[in-house]
Order: structure tokens, then sequence, then C-alpha cells
């Protein structure tokens, strides 16, 4: 089964290398946690009240500097870990990460007050509170699930290329580059937009369970190289020079086309919740549906789809699928398929919170307004 895969690589290791690769996330967790607390941040606010003040979550931002040491710790070997080691090690701390954030679930979510879910495995799994912050509000738990999970997804890319190259030589697939250099841009766009995401549904809706802790930090930063562990044991896929550029320029625009559409929509929404009067772009004049204290926000790219971005992510999985350049091999469209499946049930979700949220006729109107729910003329 496992050859049948095309797996076989990733169960190499020894006895002593196994047991390794299930505490490094353990290790990982505890050095990005000393890492956010030493490194120096910007403490701004967020969008979510803090029910004690009355004002806004202050939240101390410093993703970037996290993410460009843990890089430069990878790319140096300074630890003396090389840097095929999360590619190689990838089964096993997948096994380690889900039994430590499991302990760290229950830990967050049994410390607190029962709530209003009173089923125990219910409440594990969506979790209890809104907010965990420690140290005095130094580390902020969710915003450190991103910082682990996205620092962690681009070096398992790079130590998958790495990997690759050790392999095959001259005959690498720049393919697997490119693909670990999407997820490395992906991942450092999201840290100079960090503050963006404290105006994002997870970090305002979201509880704090196992569906957020393992989500976060195991799927995210593990799980998403998916693709990579068929893909990086297969060589240049024999292109001429002519298509091999064709196809990696062309696989490059479409990421970069879902991308801005993606960060547009994000930075518009997070713009009309600052300020809600501003244009965006300084062109797109915000025009909304006033619901009681709320506001629907119809214009620009929220005019476009009521979840116009998740087509960015569409865009952008679908890219990651051609840049492989073997296009029938089942393993490179993993990820695309993760993508479009997960949104398209998550904007079901988002339609049914947002109902609640805004008011049955107020949705419906906007609805009138805006009738595509992701993909323009489609869907």
């Amino acid at each position: 089964m496992i050859e049948w895969l095309g797996i076989e690589h990733l169960f190499e290791l020894s006895g002593a290398e196994a047991i390794a690769g299930f505490f490094t996330p353990l290790a990982i967790f505890a050095a990005f946690l000393v890492a956010q607390f030493i490194l120096p941040g910007r403490k701004v606010p967020g969008y979510v009240i803090n029910p004690d003040t009355g004002q806004p979550r202050n939240y101390r931002l410093n993703g970037i500097l996290v993410f460009l040491l843990a890089v430069a710790i990878w790319a140096t070997e300074i630890t003396g870990m090389p840097r095929d080691w999360f590619y190689r090690s990838s089964l096993y701390a997948i096994a380690g990460g889900t039994v430590f954030t499991l302990i760290m679930s229950i830990a967050a979510v049994y410390s607190q007050p029962q709530g209003d879910i009173k089923n125990p495995l219910l409440a594990l799994w969506e979790g209890r509170a809104q907010e965990i912050s420690l140290f005095g509000e130094r580390v902020d738990i969710k915003m450190y699930f991103y910082v682990v999970g996205g620092t962690m997804l681009s070096l398992n890319a790079m130590s998958g290329a790495a990997w690759h190259y050790d392999q095959f030589g001259s005959d690498f697939n720049p393919g697997v580059f490119l693909y670990a250099a999407f997820f490395t841009f992906y991942v450092f766009d999201y840290f100079i937009w960090e503050r963006v995401q404290l105006y994002t549904y997870d970090l305002i809706y979201e509880r704090m369970g196992f569906k957020m802790f393992w989500g976060g930090i195991v799927i995210y930063g593990w799980v998403f190289i998916l693709p990579l562990w068929g893909m990086a044991a297969h060589p240049h896929p024999g292109f001429s020079d002519f298509w091999t550029y064709v196809w990696l320029i062309g696989s490059t625009a479409l990421f970069l086309l879902g991308w801005s559409i993606g960060r547009g929509a994000n930075l518009q929404k997070y713009t009309f919740k600052r300020w809600p009067d501003r244009k965006f772009l300084g062109i797109i004049e915000p025009k909304y549906i006033e619901a009681g204290d709320r506001k629907i926000l119809y214009t620009g790219l929220w005019g476009v789809a009521r979840h116009f971005n998740y087509m960015g992510e569409g865009f952008l999985s679908f890219a990651v699928g051609l840049s492989f350049g073997h296009f029938l091999n089942p393993w490179a469209w993993a990820y695309f398929v993760f993508v479009v499946s997960f949104f398209t049930w998550r904007q079901r979700s988002d339609e049914t919170h947002c109902e609640e949220k805004y008011g049955a006729e107020k949705w419906a109107e906007y609805k009138s307004r805006v009738k595509w729910r992701i993909m323009p003329g489609i869907y």
C-alpha cells in the first residue's frame, strides 16, 4: 500500500529517528513560544472586545521576526538539524503533534467553565473560551497558532525541496522549488499583513478547542504539504525548455492572480472594519447595508461574490497543483481538492452564521445585491 502510494521514502527513519520525529513538534512549540515572548513586538488593538474592559483586546505582534529567525536557523543548520529533516520526519511529526495538541486542548478546555456546550467531547472539539493569552497578553494563543503553523508550512515545504534536490541533483524538478516558493511567499505575505488577521472569522468567533489547536498548528503547519509527500519523489517532468517556461510562468501567474484576489478581498474587509467610510485603494467607495449597529459591505471585491476571497484561494491551490508539472499524478492535486472542498463547506457555514448575525431580512437583501457565492457566473 505504501509503495503504491509512492511515499515509502517517508518511512525510512531509524527507530531513534522516528522517536525524534515524534517529539519534534513539542520542541517546535516550546521554541516558538520562547521566541514570541523574547523578540520585540508591536502592541495593537484588535477587533474583539475585551469583556473585562469593554475596549478592544490588545495583541502583541512579532510574527515576521519569529519567521525570519526560524528560516535563518533552518537554512544555516546551526542547531545540527539537517535541512531535509522536517520533510523526512513529517509523518511521525504529525502523529506527535496530534498527541501534544490534544493534551494542550484538554488543558485549555477543561480548565474553563462549562459554558453553553454541555457534551464534554463536543466541548473538547469546539472549545469553551474565545480567547487565551499568556504572560499578561504578551502572547496570544490564536496568533501563536498562526505563527507556528505558517512558519512550519514554509519550512516543511523548503525541507521537501532540499530532500528532492539531494535525491535528483541535476535532474531536479524546478516545480518542487516553485511549490516551496509559493508557500514561503504566502506565509511571508501573511506576516507582512499580520494585523489583518485580527479582523478575520477565526480570531473573532472561533473557540479554543482541539479543532483550533490541531488545525492551526498541525494541519496548517505539516499536513498542508500533503502533495509534496508524493511529488518530491519525482524528477523533472521532461518538458522542453519552451514548455518548461510556459508551465512555470503560467503556474506563477495563476498563483499571483489567486493571491491578489484573496489578499485584496481581505484588505478591503479590513479597511472597511477599521475605517467604514474610507475608499478602498482610494478609488472604491464603500457601500453597505445597515443591520442595526452592523454593516454589510457590498461594493468592490465584496460586490463580485459573497465569498470572493475563497475563489482566490481556489486559483492559488490550482496553481499549486500545476506547479509540479506531473499533471496526471493525483498527489499533485491533493491540496486543490482539500481547499475546494473545505471552502465550499465553509461558505455554507459562513452564510448560516451571517444570517444569524445580521438578521434574515438584511442578509436576504445582501444576497439579492450580490447573487453569486464564490465564482461569478458559475457558483
